[in-house]
C-alpha cells in the first residue's frame, strides 16, 4: 500500500513536469525570441520553428545538467527516501505555482532561480530537522549543515546567477555602444542582410543553449525523483524513512527518450503559448527603439537615478571636445534608422544582443552551472537599449522601473520559493501521506483556476490594436481618423467607468454599505491610470498627424482631457467622504432629504448613458452636444435648487449635521461633475469639427 502511493507521488511529479515545461517555456520564451522579434528579421512562424529546431536538439542533449537536480544543492547519502520525496514534491508544487503566478502577470522569471532556491528551501528544512534530532554518518559523527548540503556548489550557483545580472547589463551597453559606432544606423544593405541571418542563426543556437541549460529546471527534479523511486523499490525493503539515497550521488543517466519526449512539450508549448507571446511583450517593450506605450509608470528611485545621470553625463559631456560630441551623436542619429514595419530596434541590436547572450549562456554551461538565461538574456537587451539611446527623457524613468520591477521579481522569487519550500517541505515531513495529498489537491485547484482565468481576459482590446496602428502608419491622414477612433474609444470607457462608479457611491452611501466604497476606491485608482496612459498614446498620435491640425486640434484635446480627469477627481471627493462615514458607522442621512435625489441620481445616470450612445454612433454634431449640455445644465440647477433646500432644512430643523455634511458635499460635486461633462462635450465638438 505505501509503495502504491509513492508510485502515486512520482507519477504526479512526472504530470506536473509536463505542466512545469509548459509554464517554463513560456516564461524562458522571452530569452530567444525577443530579439528576432523586436527586430522583425522575418515572420514570427518562421522565428518560432527556428527556435523550436534549436530547443528540440538542446533538451535531448541536456543529459549533463540533470546532476544538479540530484546533488548539486543536498548531499544525498545523507539523506533517505522519504525526505528526498518531501522535497521534490515541495519543489515541484512550490515552482509551479510561483512560474504560473509571474507568466500570468506577463513578468519574466528565472526558472533557474526558482529551481536553486527551492532545492536549497527544501534541503534546508529536511538538514535542520536532522541536525535537531541528532543524526550521524556512519562513523558516529554528528551531520552539520555543511554536511547535508552542498554548500560550494550552492553558492558558486547563487554567486554566478546575480553576478550575471552586473555583467550581462555592462556587457551590453559597450558591445552596443561600439557596434553603433562602427555600423551607425544607415549600414549598407550587405551589412542589414548579414544582421538577419545572424539574428536567426543566434536565435537557434540561443534556443539550444537555453534548452540544454535549463531543462534541468523543469524535469531535473521529478525525473530525479523516477530513479529514487526505482533505487527503492529494487533495494529499500519496504522502509522508506531509513533507506538512504547514495545512488543519487552518481552522475545522471537519463534515458535519451524521456529528454525528446521534454523536447516534444517543450515545442507545443512555445508554438501555441498565448503566456509564452505576452511575457516576449514585456521584454520587446522595455528595450524598443521609439516612443510608445509605457508599460510601467515612475518610481522615485528610477526619477533618482535619471536625474543624477542626467547631471553626470552633462558634466563628462563639458569635458568633450565640441566637435568630438558632434561626430559621437552622429553616430547615434536614430531618425536615419529604417526599421520595418512593427519592427522595435534594427538588426544590429539584435544580433548583438542575441551573440552576446548566446556566448555568456554557453560559458555558464562549460563551467557546469545553471545560469539563468533570463537574467543574461534580459538585461543584455536593456544594456543595448541604454547604449542605443533607446531611452529618452520622456521614456527613461519608466523604462528604469520597468527593469526594477523585473529585477525586483527575480528577488521576489528566491526569497518566495526558498520560504515557501522550506515551509510547505516541514509540512509534508511532519504530516506524512494526508499532508501530502491536500498539497498535491491545492496545486492542482490553483494552477486550473490560473489558466482558467487567464483563458478569461482578452489579449488586447480596441485601443490596444488602434494603438499599434497608429505606430505604424506613415500616413497623416490614416493616423487622424484612427486618433479619432482611439479617443472616441477612451471616452466611452471613461464615460462608463464615471457612470457606473458615481451609482455606486452614491447608492452605497444611501444604504450604508462599505464594502462597493471601498471597491469604489479601487475603480477610481483604475480609470484614472488608465487615462493618463491614454493620454501619452493619444499626444504620441497628435506628434504624427498634420502639424497644422495637430496645432489646431490640441486646445480642444486637452479640455476634453482634463474634463475627464477632473471627473475622476469629484467621484475621488465623494466617495472619501462617504467612505469614511460609512467604516465609522455614523448616523445615516434622513429619508426625507434624500427621496429627490433618487430622481436626480436617475437623471444622471440617463445623461451619461445618452451621451455614450450618441459617442458611439459617432452622431457628434452641434446640435447632438447642444441638447446633452443642455440637459447638463437642467440637472445642474435642479441640484442647485435641491442643495438650497436642504441648507434650509438645516437651518429650520434638527437634523444630523454630519450626514447631512457628506450629502451635500455629494450634490456639489455631482454638479461639478457634470460641468466637466459639458466640457467635455464641448471640447469634443471641437475636436470634430
Amino acid at each position: 500500500m505505501m509503495n502504491s502511493l509513492y508510485f502515486g507521488i512520482v507519477l504526479f511529479l512526472i504530470v506536473l513536469a509536463v505542466f512545469d515545461l509548459v509554464v517554463g517555456v513560456s516564461n524562458d520564451a522571452v530569452n530567444f525570441l525577443n530579439s528576432a522579434i523586436g527586430a522583425k528579421v522575418a515572420k514570427f512562424r518562421a522565428i518560432v520553428l527556428i527556435a523550436a529546431i534549436g530547443v528540440f536538439a538542446g533538451a535531448a542533449m541536456s543529459n549533463g545538467m540533470m546532476d544538479v537536480a540530484r546533488h548539486g544543492i543536498m548531499t544525498p547519502q545523507y539523506f533517505s527516501f522519504y525526505d528526498v520525496m518531501c522535497v521534490f514534491l515541495a519543489v515541484m508544487v512550490t515552482d509551479v505555482i510561483l512560474l504560473d503566478i509571474f507568466n500570468t502577470l506577463g513578468m519574466p522569471t528565472s526558472t533557474t532561480v526558482s529551481m536553486v532556491f527551492e532545492l536549497l528551501g527544501g534541503a534546508f528544512a529536511i538538514a535542520l530537522i536532522q541536525i535537531i534530532s541528532g543524526a550521524t554518518n556512519a562513523d558516529g559523527v554528528v551531520l552539520t549543515l555543511g554536511d547535508l548540503l552542498n554548500t560550494e556548489k550552492a553558492l558558486s550557483c547563487i554567486f554566478s546567477i546575480f553576478l550575471s545580472v552586473a555583467i550581462a547589463f555592462f556587457l551590453g551597453t559597450v558591445v552596443m555602444w561600439i557596434s553603433r559606432m562602427i555600423f551607425t544606423f544607415r549600414y549598407p544593405k550587405i551589412i542589414s542582410w548579414v544582421s538577419r541571418i545572424v539574428v536567426l542563426l543566434g536565435t537557434g543556437l540561443l534556443a539550444f543553449s537555453f534548452a540544454s541549460n535549463d531543462l534541468v529546471n523543469f524535469v531535473g527534479v521529478p525525473l530525479t525523483g523516477l530513479d529514487a523511486y526505482n533505487d527503492f523499490m529494487a533495494n529499500g525493503s519496504g522502509d522508506a524513512s531509513s533507506f538512504m539515497m547514495t545512488s543519487l550521488m552518481e552522475s545522471a543517466h537519463t534515458p535519451t527518450l524521456y529528454l525528446v519526449l521534454a523536447g516534444v512539450v517543450m515545442v507545443l508549448a512555445l508554438v501555441f503559448s498565448k503566456k509564452a507571446q505576452n511575457v516576449v511583450k514585456t521584454s520587446v517593450d522595455l528595450s524598443r527603439q521609439d516612443e510608445g506605450d509605457e508599460m510601467f509608470g515612475s518610481s522615485a528611485v528610477a526619477r533618482i537615478l535619471v536625474r543624477n545621470t542626467q547631471k553626470t553625463a552633462a558634466a563628462i559631456a563639458g569635458f568633450i571636445p565640441k566637435p568630438v560630441g558632434r561626430w559621437i551623436d552622429s553616430r547615434f542619429n536614430s531618425d536615419e534608422a529604417v526599421l520595418p514595419e512593427g519592427a522595435a530596434f534594427d538588426q544590429i541590436r539584435a544580433a548583438v544582443n542575441l551573440v552576446l547572450a548566446g556566448l555568456l549562456v554557453a560559458f555558464g554551461t562549460s563551467m557546469k552551472l545553471p545560469l539563468s538565461t533570463t537574467y543574461v538574456t534580459f538585461m543584455v537587451a536593456m544594456g543595448s537599449s541604454l547604449a542605443d539611446r533607446a531611452w529618452s527623457r520622456e521614456s527613461a524613468v519608466f523604462r528604469i522601473t520597468g527593469v526594477m520591477s523585473v529585477i525586483g521579481g527575480w528577488f521576489v522569487t528566491a526569497g518566495a520559493a526558498f520560504i515557501m519550500c522550506y515551509l510547505v517541505t516541514n509540512i509534508l515531513h511532519f504530516g506524512s501521506f494526508v499532508a501530502m495529498g491536500l498539497a498535491i489537491a491545492l496545486a492542482i485547484f490553483l494552477l486550473v483556476r490560473s489558466n482558467l482565468k487567464f483563458k478569461d481576459t482578452r489579449d488586447a482590446n480596441e485601443n490596444d490594436l488602434l494603438f499599434k496602428q497608429i505606430l505604424r502608419t506613415q500616413d497623416k491622414t490614416e493616423c487622424w481618423q484612427l486618433l479619432r477612433m482611439h479617443i472616441s474609444h477612451n471616452v466611452i470607457e471613461q464615460l462608463q467607468s464615471a457612470n457606473a462608479t458615481y451609482q455606486i457611491i452614491t447608492t452605497a452611501f444611501l444604504r450604508e454599505e462599505y464594502r462597493p466604497l471601498r471597491q469604489a476606491t479601487h475603480e477610481i485608482e483604475t480609470a484614472r491610470k488608465q487615462l493618463k496612459r491614454a493620454r501619452r498614446r493619444e499626444i504620441i498620435g497628435l506628434r504624427k498627424i498634420d502639424p497644422i491640425l495637430a496645432v489646431e486640434k490640441n486646445t480642444w484635446y486637452f479640455l476634453a482631457n482634463s474634463s475627464m480627469e477632473q471627473m475622476q477627481y469629484c467621484l475621488k471627493r465623494i466617495n472619501d467622504p462617504c467612505r469614511e462615514h460609512i467604516g465609522n458607522n455614523f448616523t445615516p442621512v434622513s429619508g426625507e432629504l434624500t427621496y429627490d435625489f433618487l430622481r436626480i441620481q436617475k437623471q444622471i445616470a440617463d445623461l451619461f448613458l445618452q451621451t455614450e450612445k450618441t459617442l458611439t454612433e459617432s452622431k457628434i454634431n452641434d446640435n447632438s452636444i447642444a441638447l446633452l449640455r443642455q440637459r447638463a445644465t437642467s440637472i445642474q440647477n435642479s441640484l442647485s435648487e435641491y442643495r438650497k433646500r436642504i441648507i434650509d432644512i438645516m437651518q429650520q430643523q434638527t437634523v444630523n449635521i454630519e450626514s447631512t455634511t457628506v450629502f451635500l458635499n455629494i450634490i456639489q460635486e455631482s454638479q461639478q461633475m457634470l460641468s466637466c461633462l459639458r466640457h467635455l462635450l464641448r471640447g469634443l465638438a471641437k475636436f470634430e469639427g
